[in-house]
């Protein structure tokens, strides 16, 4: 049973799959990144100001009126839908989908052509060239 589990965990379609699904995840944090640090301050820029970090709606509780998202998450008995979080997550995720989209096309694109190349003939061993010269000078004689 463990020589079963040391060919499963070991394989090296699984490690790669490993390093693939970190890598992913570090991906993901630079792509996060990038939404909240760099896009998103300048589509607020672009919109006169339009922070989506603090939209929110009030479900029930009473919040001062124009409260930033902070303030009104400690109000106690609060239920609010903060929905900007969720625009940040779409738009972080839309980037990723269409970066994904591209390596992947990319990658594809390349495989097709490797696909395309003409196989070459292998040159043939030394015996099979010396085959070759016995049988050619044989058919002579004949």
């Amino acid at each position: 049973m463990w020589e079963d589990f040391k060919k499963f965990a070991f394989k090296g379609n699984l490690v790669d799959m490993a390093v693939g699904i970190i890598i992913g995840g570090a991906f993901g944090t630079v792509v996060k990144s990038l939404v909240d640090d760099i896009f998103m301050p300048i589509l607020g820029k672009i919109t006169g100001g339009l922070d989506f970090s603090n939209k929110y709606i009030v479900l029930s509780g009473e919040v001062p009126e124009g409260a930033p998202l902070a303030k009104a998450l400690e109000v106690d008995n609060v239920n609010l839908l903060t929905y900007g979080s969720f625009i940040t997550a779409f738009i972080s995720f839309i980037i990723l989908a269409f970066v994904l989209f591209l390596v992947i096309k990319k990658f594809m694109a390349a495989l097709q052509k490797e696909e395309e190349k003409p196989a070459e003939d292998p040159k043939p061993s030394d015996e099979v060239v010396l085959l070759q010269e016995i049988r050619d000078l044989l058919s002579k004689q004949s």
